[in-house]
């Protein structure tokens, strides 16, 4: 037996009876709660685009003022945050504002949200095992590329697989629910989540196989290959080259990297943990479904900050601000006139 779309998604939803018989859907936030989220989005959506795009910039012109010997996955990392930036938290934002998603964002969203967040951890695995090897040379660098692009190639697949199967449907804000039964295209717009949401529909037994093989290969194996590289490298284990570990290079703030991506994305594991231990689909609470949207997204803000830790590449962004400031004031010779 299918759930019905009120049993399968419960969000905070006030209904009320028109004297003309009609169901209106009233906001499912209260004003003072709304108008709080959208000033953080725009915190975090301003924080993620400015930092990243400063953080590229110092990567690609101040590129021989500090040592950095995992070019690769930074750069990698950076632009998943950079287009989670962008794309999802802005996608967000806007949603907050007008109350839904449409065909076709919605999908997109969907999507790169979590080829982002694939793309992401696995940068980080990727950065962890290259600070481990320390080891420079053609063939790593070419099995480096190659896992760059797997990240981000696995992420697309699995964000399509709820396209391509439906599993992702849209309906502006306002539509009255007795009307959706009679929809062929209806929407999941999860005001927790602030994004459409996979609308489960089919069985149990559908969403527990592709959570499970969504997040063993996306979100744990590189969680694993995380834990260990840091662990070996804190105890000197498998080291070849010492100087990696050394505060001069900037793979130094790993560390923090993998901290900060735990820390922001613990709720929304706990979450989706949550939803596959309920058989009969129901999500996890509104409040840990705002809170993961929320601390993932910090996360795009909060790496530019990270970066800021390393000595080096914090004097090489201030030169780098200083010397354009002084190109720009410096009087420029336009003409020579005789005397």
């Amino acid at each position: 037996m299918q759930p019905s779309l009120d049993q399968s998604w419960n969000t905070k939803e006030t209904l009320s009876e028109g004297s003309n018989g009609t169901v209106s859907q009233d906001g499912p936030w209260p004003e003072g709660e709304k108008w709080l989220l959208v000033v953080v989005l725009g915190l975090e959506m301003t924080m993620g685009v400015v930092g990243n795009c400063c953080v590229l910039l110092v990567k690609v012109l101040c590129r021989g003022q500090f040592s950095c010997r995992c070019w690769l996955p930074f750069v990698s990392l950076t632009l998943s945050d950079l287009g989670c930036s962008v794309l999802i938290i802005s996608g967000s934002f806007l949603a907050m504002l007008t109350g839904g998603q449409r065909s076709p964002w919605c999908e997109v969203v969907s999507l790169l949200k979590f080829a982002f967040v694939t793309s992401s951890i696995g940068s980080i695995a990727i950065l962890c095992v290259q600070r481990l090897i320390a080891v420079q040379s053609t063939v790593l660098l070419v099995v480096m590329v190659t896992a760059c692009l797997a990240s981000w190639a696995t992420g697309v697949v699995f964000g399509s697989v709820p396209v391509v199967y439906a599993w992702i449907r849209w309906v502006s804000g306002g539509t009255p629910l007795a009307a959706l039964a009679h929809q062929h295209e209806r929407s999941r717009y999860d005001p927790a989540e602030m994004l459409c949401a996979v609308f489960w529909e089919s069985s149990y037994s559908d969403m527990l196989l592709y959570i499970v093989c969504a997040f063993s290969v996306c979100i744990f194996l590189p969680l694993l290959v995380i834990l260990a590289c840091s662990l070996l490298t804190a105890a000197g284990s498998l080291r070849k080259c010492s100087s990696l570990a050394d505060d001069s290079d900037l793979s130094s703030i790993t560390p923090l990297l993998v901290s900060c991506y735990i820390f922001c994305y613990t709720p929304f594991v706990v979450s989706e943990l949550i939803l596959l231990g309920r058989a009969d689909l129901s999500p996890a609470p509104e409040w840990l479904r705002t809170l993961s949207s929320v601390m993932s997204y910090l996360g795009c803000g909060l790496n530019p900050l990270i970066y800021l830790s390393h000595l080096d590449f914090r004097e090489a962004g201030l030169v780098l601000l200083w010397t354009r400031r002084r190109a720009s004031a410096e009087p420029v010779l336009t003409a020579i006139t005789p005397l």
